[in-house]
């Protein structure tokens, strides 16, 4: 997406993120994808909200989970987070 314009976050993103970071053995995938799809709302970051969400039903999260972790959240992080969230959801879940 970004290689030719920015390598140098490309490769930080690839190696460390995904290829350290996520691959450390203190937390599953799993564990580590209902972080990060909390982090993610709770800053407000919806674009990143699309792949992570894909991810998570990847590492083994179940639609109906991530919902219930959105619709919790909403308590925690803001009712618009949510709802934005909750919007990207659906596009994933049912685009």
């Amino acid at each position: 997406m970004f290689g030719d314009f920015a390598p140098a976050l490309v490769s930080y993103t690839d190696d460390v993120l995904f290829g350290q970071v996520w691959e450390r053995p203190e937390l599953s995938p799993r564990d580590r994808s209902l972080v990060t799809v909390s982090a993610l709302l709770a800053g407000g970051n919806t674009e990143q909200l699309t792949f992570h969400l894909a991810k998570a039903k990847e590492n083994g999260l179940s639609e109906e989970e991530l919902i219930e972790a959105i619709t919790h959240l909403a308590f925690y992080a803001g009712w618009p987070k949510a709802m934005s969230a909750m919007s990207v959801a659906k596009s994933v879940f049912r685009g």
